[in-house]
């Protein structure tokens, strides 16, 4: 026996209802938020390498590596050593006086790319004059430039 009316599906059967082309992308994210979730309490807990019982020791802890010195050379030619400005006759003597509290420390000279090339020469004059022999340029590295390894 056919039945008359609605179908019990809430389709009509017509040909005139089309069927939803757009995805529900709600439970998408639900299942991704979750999956963060654990992700972000989980992380915390790994542990690198094979979990084992470490000795005792009385030797001290290793020093926590130390920041490092970093000169800029300005545009104008001032002379910054981390955010303060020196003056040229005072730099020599500030770099002495830091080279003899740590003689290991590296000093990173940052030069402007519009600084005139004989200033920053000065300044690295200026870090060799103190004795500092660990000197080293910092430069950004281009766009899509390959990258070379030194042997």
């Amino acid at each position: 026996m056919a039945m008359s009316g609605p179908s019990l599906g809430g389709f009509d059967d017509d040909d005139s209802a089309m069927p939803m082309a757009d995805m529900n992308v709600t439970p998408l994210v639900d299942v991704m938020l979750v999956l963060l979730i654990i992700f972000m309490v989980a992380a915390p807990m790994m542990v690198v390498g094979v979990p084992v019982e470490l000795p005792k020791t009385a030797a001290p802890r290793a020093a926590a590596p130390r920041p490092p010195v970093v000169l800029t050379v300005s545009v104008d030619g001032r002379v910054f050593l981390a955010k303060e400005e020196i003056p040229a006759d005072q730099l020599a003597a500030r770099l002495t006086e830091m080279h003899k509290a740590d003689p290991e420390a590296p000093i990173y000279v940052r030069g402007d790319r519009a600084a005139p090339y004989g200033e920053v020469l000065r300044v690295m004059g200026r870090v060799t004059q103190a004795g500092i022999t660990r000197v080293s340029l910092i430069a950004e590295v281009e766009p899509n430039a390959v990258a070379v390894q030194a042997r």
